[in-house]
């Protein structure tokens, strides 16, 4: 069914695009302002939707077309990070979430009505060890007492919903380190002033990031998704679909990087011929394109594992690694082509460039990739 679905999903996504050229990114890019209008025509569009079920006013598709919207966005030229969470950090509540909570929040992001973009778990001091976080949540009554920080937490100045991931049991308590954490959907519209501070982050990107700081924040008990002490393993699902997504708007962004390289080299000419006939910058351009390929068949594999609900940890890494790493070599191989004018602002080229280099870093590093890989598919000896 998803197979004959997404080439229509694909039409619906490019036709959308069209209204957001890239003057508005640039735009947006310039004020560092949120691109309100294009996630409101996506959310209309219901293709934000896509993965709720139908019960709760969704479409009930499976990743493999969340994959397919994200990588179409990206290669039009526009940018999903504004709101991408909302299709990975929905499946926490999805999947563990009570039949109350499911029903109190997904109809109401399925219509737009709510929007759930914030994923409070990164912390200053605990980084990529997730299992080190020290954010605390202490049950008092009927609430939890929220204290701590987190950092890198995009959108959040613009979500009226966090999933966030606290310890309600101190480090130094539990037999093993992912023990003691539970996760919480909190209403931000009720905590924001009144326990919660937003801070944004300038970044070198327009990703609207924050730090966020939890000065005695009271949450109902009725926040806590599933059982305390399990919130590690609730969220480790939502991280898979997260790198597979993440990993299909690089391809996107290789798509758009190839196309734009190869019609540009067409048509310019030097020493009275086009500069894509030089070898040169053939070459480059013909590698990125080859390794994107690769990439996005590590994608797809990954989306049908996900979708079958089978293990693919290892497949929703690599798919991230290969296809950041793709994307990055097209985005060179691209600026690279267009010379000084792959610097100016006005062809885009330079915007999706800084865009696209986030990837091997968030949401997961290259090297941690690496190191799991290693553990996990290789047996080799744990390196941290």
């Amino acid at each position: 069914m998803d197979s004959d679905i997404i080439p229509q999903i694909r039409q619906t996504v490019r036709q959308l695009c069209e209204g957001f050229p890239g003057a508005y990114w640039r735009e947006k890019d310039r004020e560092r302002a949120y691109p309100s209008e294009f996630v409101t025509a996506l959310t209309d569009a219901g293709l934000l939707s896509s993965l709720i079920p139908e019960e709760y006013g969704g479409a009930g598709l499976p990743l493999s077309v969340a994959s397919a919207i994200l990588e179409e966005i990206h290669a039009n030229g526009c940018n999903g990070a504004a709101c991408h969470a909302q299709m990975y950090t929905m499946g926490t509540l999805l999947r563990h979430g009570s039949e109350e909570q499911r029903r109190k929040y997904l109809p109401g992001i399925a219509s737009g009505e709510l929007r759930l973009q914030a994923f409070g778990v990164t912390e200053p001091t605990a980084g990529t060890d997730t299992t080190s976080i020290s954010t605390m949540a202490v049950r008092d009554g009927d609430e939890y007492v929220v204290n701590g920080q987190k950092v890198w937490t995009s959108r959040a100045e613009y979500s009226d919903l966090m999933i966030l991931l606290a310890r309600t049991t101190a480090k130094d308590k539990v037999a093993k380190r992912a023990d003691g954490l539970s996760v919480f959907v909190v209403d931000m519209r009720e905590v924001v002033g009144n326990g919660m501070t937003i801070r944004p982050i300038r970044t070198m990107i327009n990703h609207a990031t924050t730090e966020v700081f939890f000065d005695n924040m009271r949450i109902p008990a009725s926040s806590l998704i599933g059982e305390e002490g399990k919130g590690f393993r609730y969220i480790l699902t939502g991280m898979n679909a997260e790198r597979i997504l993440i990993a299909s708007e690089c391809i996107g962004d290789a798509d758009w990087f190839i196309r734009t390289a190869s019609d540009y080299a067409r048509e310019r000419s030097v020493f009275g011929r086009p500069i894509g006939q030089n070898q040169g910058v053939q070459f480059p351009i013909a590698r990125a394109f080859a390794e994107t390929r690769a990439a996005k068949l590590m994608v797809t594999e990954a989306c049908r594992l996900y979708d079958a609900g089978e293990p693919c940890g290892g497949e929703a890494n690599m798919a991230k690694m290969l296809a950041s790493e793709a994307s990055w070599a097209a985005g060179e191989a691209c600026l690279q082509t267009h010379g000084g004018f792959g610097f100016a602002e006005e062809y885009d080229v330079e915007r999706k460039f800084r865009e696209t280099r986030l990837y091997q870093i968030a949401p997961i590093s290259t090297n941690l990739i690496l190191s799991y890989i290693a553990e996990h598919e290789l047996k080799l000896p744990r390196s941290y």
